[in-house]
């Protein structure tokens, strides 16, 4: 992941001090590293939870992309809310200031997370004074104060003044702020290149979204007899069913933060639904009828020649994407049910995680996990047709229950339904 920072700033130049933060030139942008540290660990893998893992294990885990990232010259590391072994990370000097900044040598600055500092307490904000004190003494250098700043000002300059916060605390973290900016030229070009603007949405960008869907899309399971892979799909066809809550929705391929935090269901954002890049792909001859959620009998009595169902996860970001169960809402799994038990069918997950999918995959004939493909439905289609194989390997382990959870490779424990780096292939045939 650590790729996405020279593609953001540009390529560091060999010879460029470690630690020190690089931009390269005007159409560039500053980097973030996120969320400094463990929050990926977090008990349950609840969103702001406690991470419990010995120092060793949370150096040798979830600190190198940090390493990596500092030696690409990334720009800022952003503070998770998240604690460890139960000290808050806005509130943890050992780890910002003494491994981040002193150990690693980070010279960008370290930003707080959105009122990150205002939940040092429980409940938040019930003392805005010590969280200003604990989260600045901390190392942090630009606090995120979305809507109160005079407060945040105020609160500051009282702790200054009596001696609680020393000048040379403030002095680091201006440092660290203005070689960013120094870096970004920001004094030479301090207002946003609006000539830019004609980029957003280009056709050439969605062509590389497009082929960013192709390349991520798992191939689970294609029939269990070899001899008669259901995938790729035939596109001349006499009657083809798409059944599923997300087969025409945009916004459900998006996900959360898309137009709104939470992101939203429906038409939202100009793109390709997955059922309009069936319909672009197949033959002109061949009948495509969509229905959300089609019950058993109609199925069997349409004497369609297969199925296509697009079901998984409605949009969401954050906490409200917490669940301990990871199960796909209905009508999904009715949906999978009623079409899959009646027709062969290829079920494609829309969703941000591997999900309990073990109890219907004996139903199913071809299993596709597309992640979240966004505004480019279309690269789907490329790949369930043909134009291209499927070359997708996972990047989770895929549960079979979430009573495994959790359970990485080398476990004792570890019986995965799918394992850590699984994907099947098919081979780019121009099928007709």
């Amino acid at each position: 992941m650590t790729e996405l920072i020279p593609g953001l700033q540009g390529d560091i130049p060999s010879n460029s001090p470690k630690g020190v933060p690089f931009v390269a030139g005007k159409q560039k942008v500053a980097a973030c590293a996120k969320h400094f540290l463990g929050d990926g660990g977090t008990t349950e893998g609840i969103n702001e939870n406690n991470t419990v893992i010995s120092r060793h294990g949370l150096l040798s885990i979830h600190m190198p992309a940090y390493y990596n990232s500092i030696i690409q010259g990334v720009a800022t590391v952003m503070i998770s809310y998240s604690s460890w072994n139960g000290v808050k990370m806005h509130a943890n000097r050992d780890l910002i200031t003494g491994y981040l900044k002193n150990t690693m040598r980070f010279r960008g600055f370290v930003i707080s997370d959105w009122e990150g500092i205002d939940r040092i307490t429980s409940p938040p904000h019930a003392n805005y004074t010590y969280s200003i004190l604990t989260g600045i003494t901390a190392g942090i250098d630009m606090i995120m104060v979305p809507s109160n700043y005079t407060e945040f000002i105020d609160g500051l300059t009282s702790l200054v003044k009596n001696n609680f916060i020393p000048m040379s605390r403030i002095d680091d973290a201006v440092k660290r702020i203005l070689r960013v900016k120094f870096v970004m030229g920001l004094f030479e070009n301090p207002l946003a290149d609006y000539s830019m603007t004609k980029y957003l949405g280009a056709q050439e960008h969605r062509e590389l979204a497009r082929e960013a869907v192709r390349k991520s899309l798992v191939l689970l399971k294609n029939d269990e007899s070899a001899d008669n892979p259901l995938l790729p799909l035939p596109k001349k066809a006499s009657k083809i069913l798409v059944a599923g809550s997300h087969a025409d929705n945009i916004g459900n391929q998006c996900g959360g933060w898309t137009i709104e935090w939470q992101g939203l269901s429906g038409n939202i954002t100009a793109g390709t639904t997955i059922l309009t890049a069936i319909k672009n792909t197949v033959d002109p001859k061949t009948e495509v009828v969509y229905i959300e959620k089609p019950d058993a009998a109609y199925v069997k009595s349409e004497k369609f020649s297969y199925a296509i169902v697009v079901v998984g996860e409605p949009p969401y970001a954050e906490t409200f994407g917490d669940s301990l169960n990871l199960t796909i809402p209905e009508p999904g799994p009715s949906t999978i049910k009623n079409v899959c038990g009646a027709i062969r069918c290829v079920v494609v997950l829309i969703t941000g995680r591997p999900v309990m999918i073990q109890p219907y995959v004996d139903t199913i004939t071809a299993l596709v996990a597309a992640w979240l493909p966004g505004t480019e439905g279309q690269g789907v289609a490329d790949v369930l047709f043909g134009d291209y194989g499927f070359t997708g390997k996972l990047s989770h382990t895929w549960f079979k229950t979430v009573d495994q959870l959790p359970m990485n490779v080398g476990d004792k424990h570890y019986d995965p339904l799918y394992p850590f780096g699984f994907g099947l292939t098919t081979k780019p045939t121009k099928v007709t």
